[in-house]
């Protein structure tokens, strides 16, 4: 795909896209983000467009994009509320609950966007590393390796108090 390519397609779908994800989702700025997201996909896998209909191909991607991110949300506000209910339980030590709950939390934020997906489907949707891989489309060692990486990191995190 040349550069003149990705500009026309760019100049004659951007807007419809971003209008179409407003209607799903509410949000013009998440739209306008997801939009740049596929639009970036097109341009790094150098998607050729004489191939098919881009319009339909783009659309596909862009309510896969949001999907994508509706789950990853819904992932980590399970997470949030697990952790919350988990802080509740255990007993009180001299640090309050909303301490620990936001000492946690700036933990768990301090951890990459791919980490925290990876840990959060593994831990509050109870998936394995192979499940994870085929939904994110990774290999099941560089799930591992996420996995492993992010424990390491909000554990390390979670001891500097």
């Amino acid at each position: 795909m040349t550069a003149k390519d990705f500009k026309r397609i760019y100049d004659a779908h951007f807007d419809n896209l971003r209008r179409y994800l407003i209607y799903r989702s509410g949000d013009q700025q998440l739209s306008e983000d997801i939009t740049q997201n596929v639009f970036m996909k097109v341009w790094s896998k150098k998607i050729e467009v004489n191939t098919g209909n881009i319009k339909s191909l783009l659309f596909k991607m862009a309510t896969d994009e949001f999907i994508s991110h509706i789950r990853r949300n819904k992932v980590e506000r399970d997470y949030s509320n697990s952790v919350e209910l988990s802080l509740i339980e255990q007993p009180d030590t001299n640090d309050s609950l909303s301490e620990r709950k936001d000492h946690f939390q700036k933990a768990l934020n301090q951890l990459s966007e791919k980490q925290k997906t990876a840990l959060l489907m593994n831990k509050m949707q109870a998936l394995t590393y192979k499940e994870i891989a085929e939904s994110l489309n990774l290999s099941q060692k560089a799930i591992e390796k996420r996995i492993s990486t992010a424990l390491n990191t909000l554990k390390q995190n979670l001891n500097q108090r």
